[in-house]
């Protein structure tokens, strides 16, 4: 099929965790006492500007890479910006970079810098005085040599780059610390270091302690001065005091006498002073060292916990933060109290020396494994959040218009792998947790939500840390397979170097395959060195990673492993036959295997070596049970690698993939891959699942994100891609619930606020181009589309109008919206603009896209709005707005229309109730008919009110210019008859709560109070409110009636005393 843009398909939304994750950088503005940035380290720069209450990511569209590794705000011009990308925390899970970033604005906008090709920076220090002389420590591949690695300077911001300092194309500089005194004098520490599949090691004879005392020219080695300890150096950091001159620390990970050291004649010797293990544990993933501002005695260390000492590193206190496994602190260098910090939870800020921080629960940054979902309306979804918990969030929540985090729950404690959901029973979850749960081996959970217990039902717990894969009984992967059974949701297959089974829950296990995995003796040993050790399983290696049975038929069994193997069942596990592609690398992790949705024989593969220092995607199909295998990544970057492949369910040949950077779409098979991304912030997607045809992405530092509505899609093609314009049939839609508070808070300039009972939901109201008012949360996830999603393909711009008609199922109109008139195009042309307090109160005009390529209007289920009062009416209490909105529909068959031109095109659509309500066909309709009543009812009272407000505007008008008396006298009358009429139904002037409260409500505020009552819940009216319905219309028309006489009789009588004065202009009944 030919390409055809897809970027107006709707936008994915986000529907979180807004729970941070890993934060190894941070920076604050030292000229603004609430502006502070972080780098996620894998989601990108972001920024707040009241002290951490709200963040929001400000290198979306400009940074091709999402994680970053270090960041500095220029103290001589805070709008210049540097990022470094990809973190130095070199873990299982690291993301790479693609060299520096610069922003000359505050974060507003990006420039990509060069270097690269350096893949990880640890630091970046800017010279005091100078924002255009800026130095960058590289580490560089993390999986491999390369020659982009040392120190870099700068002395033109970033346009050109030198290599400075360097040592191997196996070592890199991790960090760097420039004299703020003095800024020719400069430190840098230089870290040899590397990671695979089953290995990291941090040390060796090119780690070391570098000095320049010219600003960078040229530089020696001070590791081996008076006072540093003999023998291999691992992992070093290096902070100058900016108090006092000479003072320097250097925290080292050694062979020997490891800690703290401090220098006071600018590094020419030095002198231990703490061995304090706390500070330097794990130290390839810690060793970050911040000297105060403001106290040449106070230096804080960043380590398991935060530890500050107050008498030169002597002595060491923990400070608290929200998260424990901290990496970085910013110290603002007027003012020692004001910092942010960045821990595995997020960044925090304190504006008191850290005695209390702001929270991580508006940083959407969680890094995902893998995702699941249930059966539940809405549905749920479940994941593993890395550095975090294992966690269950809904799909929407309307009711509380947005996603918030207390709406979810803690599914067990599992950081690391895998999540399975019963199907029949939400409550059960199983959850992989290694290294986020006690009790050894595999560490695999059972959370029973009713009980809130979780029972640990590994096969083997053994505790194994401290040893070498070799010595296990059986290995399981950092994110080892948890798979329930298509075909018996009772049977429960995990993953390790063989695959198990069990049929009651975890209470026993069988063994049912040999070894699936290559187990070279070489992957198999203790993971660290050559100073410390490191082997707490994320390294553990050669295991099954990926693991299904088929859904077509039962006992088909597939299982890849992390080192390259494909084995295959058919037999139920009791004999397996090798079928990996020939001509597949070895090793390769096998990431992903996925059945085809229609054939038995097939299954897709998705498959990694970049940790091997190969980033190209590796993406397979076979046709025929595994006996030949076809490469289908064309279309995908050479250096953009693949971790998910996923078949959409409802359409043969629909593919999506996911890889370091994003996602991507084949229509063909595999045959050929585009871009998908959307609005998808560029990061590494994890997981890909699709439920009730909505695509659901889980990235691994920006959350979990949703693209609602995949139809579209499916019915994609060469036809409705060569044609004028062509309607999708929608998906059917279940109906919208009515809100009894809306925004009744809502409505001013900024961020709005949702008050709900359990939290407040922050958020910035937002004209869509179509001049929707949207919410943009940043504190909570954002809910699908809140009405009917309809999809149109146009092949160029129209000329003429397009028209979008609503009908019923006889072809009665309900509604209808057409295109923006050309004059209005350029109104709505600036995206996100925030809406005015007083815009906010206007009429919302709706207009149907009709731009090139794909176009979506949602619907928001209404039937077409009644007359509104003129002028507009304020809140008539503390529910309802003035607005006469027409009711929304009910279930049942309707129908869509676009007309452009001679061409129309009509599709059908269902409309269903909430399948929690059990609500009669005939109560919808006593419903819509009392609200359609109310409605029309409305209508009439908002007539008549702007007709008398006009009359008496033209009487006040006469009685000035004619002064008979005549004309004076009727005139007046005339006055107080219309009077008397609006005050029964709205106080005359009534424009604020004050005037409401002393005047009480009238006849327009109890009949619009009444809509609430009718329409708050799936049921036919009350009793009550049909007969207070039937009340108000008596009155009201009573009222009608008089209103009428006076346009018939008084009116006619002012009209005749004008004439009688000569006057040729006349008021008249309209």
């Amino acid at each position: 099929m030919p390409k055809y843009n897809l970027d107006n398909l709707l936008k994915c939304r986000c529907i979180g965790p807004f729970r941070g994750g890993r934060v190894v950088t941070v920076a604050g503005d030292s000229s603004d006492l609430a502006t502070f940035y972080f780098g996620a380290c894998a989601g990108g720069v972001w920024k707040t500007t009241d002290a951490g209450i709200y963040w929001e990511c400000v290198s979306d569209g400009y940074f091709k890479t999402s994680s970053v590794g270090a960041l500095a705000v220029s103290e001589a011009d805070p709008n210049v910006i540097y990022a470094g990308m990809g973190e130095t925390t070199i873990r299982t899970d690291v993301s790479h970079g693609d060299g520096v970033y610069k922003s000359t604005d505050a974060g507003r906008s990006w420039q990509h810098m060069g270097l690269e090709d350096t893949r990880h920076i640890g630091k970046i220090v800017i010279h005091p005085k100078n924002p255009d002389i800026v130095y960058v420590a590289a580490l560089g591949h993390a999986f491999g040599t390369n020659e982009e690695r040392g120190v870099f300077r700068s002395m033109d911001g970033g346009k050109t780059w030198k290599k400075v300092l360097s040592k191997s194309e196996k070592a890199g500089a991790v960090d760097i610390s420039i004299d703020v005194n003095n800024p020719r004098i400069l430190y840098a520490t230089i870290w040899e270091a590397y990671r695979s599949f089953w290995q990291i090691s941090s040390g060796g004879p090119d780690s070391g302690l570098y000095r320049s005392m010219d600003g960078g020219d040229t530089w020696g080695e001070i590791s081996l001065n008076k006072g540093l300890p003999k023998g291999v150096l691992g992992k070093l950091g290096v902070a100058v005091s900016p108090v006092k001159p000479g003072r320097v620390w250097a925290l080292l990970e050694a062979e020997n006498n490891p800690g703290l050291y401090r220098s006071e004649d600018y590094g020419d010797s030095w002198k231990q002073v703490s061995d304090n293990g706390y500070l330097y544990g794990r130290a390839w993933y810690y060793i970050h060292l911040t000297a105060c501002t403001q106290d040449a005695d106070t230096v804080y260390v960043n380590c398991f916990s935060l530890w500050k000492s107050i008498d030169g590193g002597q002595n060491f206190t923990q400070l608290n933060t929200p998260h424990g496994d901290n990496h970085a602190l910013w110290i603002d260098p007027n003012n020692a109290k004001r910092m942010i910090q960045g821990n595995d939870g997020g960044a925090c800020v304190s504006l008191n020396g850290g005695d209390s921080w702001s929270n991580t629960f508006s940083q959407p940054t969680s890094q995902i494994y893998h995702i699941a979902t249930d059966n539940q309306y809405p549905f749920h979804v479940y994941g593993t959040q890395q550095d975090n918990t294992s966690f269950a969030i809904p799909s929407s929540q309307h009711d509380r218009g947005a996603i918030p985090w207390s709406a979810g729950y803690q599914a067990g404690t599992g950081e690391s792998g895998y999540i399975a959901v019963h199907p029949e029973e939400p409550n059960i979850v199983y959850v992989g947790a290694k290294g986020s749960s006690p009790g050894g081996g595999n560490s695999l959970q059972r959370y029973d939500r009713r009980t809130k217990q979780i029972r640990l039902i590994a096969n083997w717990p053994e505790l194994t840390f401290g040893h070498g894969a070799e010595s296990e009984k059986y290995r399981f992967n950092w994110t080892y397979p948890i798979v329930l059974s298509p075909h018996d949701p009772n049977i429960l297959y995990v993953g390790g170097n063989h695959v198990f089974r069990s049929k009651d829950e975890g209470q026993t296990w069988e063994t049912i395959s040999p070894d699936l995995s290559r187990a070279d003796p070489e992957t198999l040993k203790i993971s660290g060195g050559p100073i410390n050790r490191d082997s707490l399983g994320a390294e553990t290696y050669a295991t099954v990673f990926t693991f299904i049975e088929s859904p077509h038929e039962a006992g088909v069994l597939w299982a890849g492993s992390d080192d390259g193997l494909i084995h295959l069942s058919q037999d139920d596990g009791k004999t397996w036959e090798e079928v990996t592609p020939p001509d597949i690398p070895v090793p390769a992790m096998i990431s992903i295997i996925e059945p085809s949705p229609t054939d038995a024989a097939t299954v897709y593969v998705a498959a990694t070596r970049y940790k091997l220092d190969d980033p190209q995607p590796y993406l397979y199909k076979t046709n025929d049970y595994g006996k030949t295998w076809q490469r289908i990544n064309s279309g995908i970057p050479d250096n953009d690698f693949t971790r998910m492949i996923r078949a959409d369910p409802q359409c043969p040949g629909l593919l999506y993939a996911g890889t370091e950077t994003g996602l991507y779409i084949s229509f063909d098979d595999g045959a050929n891959w585009d871009a998908f991304q959307l609005n998808l912030p560029v990061c590494p997607v994890y997981d890909i699942l699709i439920k009730e045809n909505n695509l659901i992405v889980a990235t691994h530092g920006r959350s979990i994100w949703i693209l609602d509505d995949l139809t579209p899609l499916h019915q994609l093609t060469k036809d409705v891609v060569a044609a004028k314009a062509h309607l999708f049939k929608p998906k059917d839609t279940v109906r919208p619930t009515f809100s009894l508070f809306g925004d009744a808070f809502s409505g001013a300039p900024g961020r709005n606020y949702n008050v709900a009972s359990t939290e407040i939901l922050t958020h910035f109201i937002e004209k869509s181009p179509e001049g929707a008012s949207e919410h943009r949360f940043v504190d909570a996830g954002e809910n699908p589309p809140n009405g009917l999603i309809v999809t149109y393909a146009l092949k160029e711009k129209p000329a003429e109008p397009l028209k979008l008609a609503f009908l019923d199922k006889d072809g009665k109109e309900i509604v209808s919206f057409e295109s923006k008139p050309e004059g209005e195009e350029s109104k709505s042309k600036e995206k996100n603009s925030e809406v005015k307090k007083d815009e906010s109160q206007e009429e919302e005009k709706l207009y149907a896209p009709a731009n090139p390529g794909m176009n979506r209007f949602i619907w928001n289920m209404r039937y077409a709005n009644g007359v509104d009062l003129d002028g507009g009416l304020i809140k008539q209490g503390p529910l309802l707005e003035s607005k006469n909105f027409g009711p929304y529909t009910i279930p049942g068959t309707y129908q869509v229309q676009l007309t452009l031109g001679d061409h129309s095109q009509t599709q059908s659509f269902n409309v269903f109730q909430d399948p929690r309500t059990t609500t009669s066909a005939d109560h919808f309709n006593a419903q819509l008919e009392l609200l359609l009543a109310i409605r029309d009812k409305r209508t009439e009272v908002n007539e008549a009110i702007t007709r008398i407000r006009d009359l008496k505007t033209q009487i006040e008008g006469w009685l000035k210019r004619v002064e008979a008396e005549e004309v004076q006298a009727s005139g007046k009358a005339l006055q107080q008859k219309l009077y008397e009429i609006e005050e029964t139904f709205i106080y005359p002037g009534l424009y604020s709560y004050t005037k409401y409260f002393n005047h009480g409500s009238r006849l327009a505020a109890k009949l619009a109070e009444l809509i609430p009552v009718v329409a708050s819940a799936d049921f036919e009216p009350t009793q009550g409110a049909k007969e207070v319905f039937a009340h108000l219309t008596a009155l009201i028309d009573e009222q009608l009636s008089k209103l009428n006489q006076v346009l018939d009789e008084d009116v006619v009588a002012f009209n005749e005393a004008i004439q009688a004065g000569g006057s040729g202009a006349l008021v008249g009944k309209v």
